[in-house]
């Protein structure tokens, strides 16, 4: 199983090169391409809001990291693409402003992309504990990936266990992480 930390740039890599193909697509198939990044994009944001930032933020304190503002900034920037997506879900590839609404979008993620790569990934390398972080998400992907395949939830809704934006307090763990034995190093 690869590492937590892996999985995410897998998941990164995804959705780039969907902003790739969206930029050379026509408008019947940016409106597919945009749905399925939105999808990836929300199922991404879910695990590292309920997952991976909880698990994150514990080795950084635990480790006398006074950077846990990377994770402030991480959810904030989630937190505006929520917006944006929000936006977008109610517009169709042909309204005038659903290409440049899509750009900013990306733009936004693969900023953000960036500083997880350069900056939190780097700090954290070594320090979680990579099997049981990496099962965890693997077990929650899979369940949001079904309930999307499955249809049984509206497009405006989010995944179970999400915290909405507007919840999202600093140093809380999402009600998805409370309860796990071992999120980072093996201690809880």
């Amino acid at each position: 199983m690869p590492k937590p930390t892996e999985m995410l740039r897998e998941d990164h890599e995804k959705v780039k090169d969907l902003f790739e193909r969206f930029e050379e697509a026509d408008e019947a198939e940016q409106q597919e391409i945009a749905n399925t990044a939105m999808q990836e994009i929300l199922i991404h944001s879910t695990l590292e809001e309920e997952i991976f930032y909880p698990a994150a933020r514990e080795v950084l304190e635990e480790s006398g990291e006074e950077e846990t503002e990377t994770l402030d900034e991480s959810l904030e920037e989630h937190h505006v693409v929520d917006l944006i997506m929000a936006e977008l879900k109610k517009m169709r590839a042909k309204d005038e402003r659903f290409s440049a609404k899509f750009t900013v979008m990306a733009e936004n993620v693969k900023h953000h992309i960036e500083e997880e790569e350069n900056e939190l990934f780097p700090k954290l390398e070594g320090q979680l504990d990579d099997e049981d972080l990496a099962e965890q998400m693997m077990a929650r992907k899979e369940e949001l990936q079904q309930r999307t395949q499955s249809g049984s939830k509206s497009r405006s809704t989010k995944p179970k266990g999400r915290a909405s934006s507007g919840s999202r307090t600093r140093g809380k763990q999402s009600s998805g992480s409370k309860g796990r034995k071992k999120t980072a190093s093996g201690r809880r």
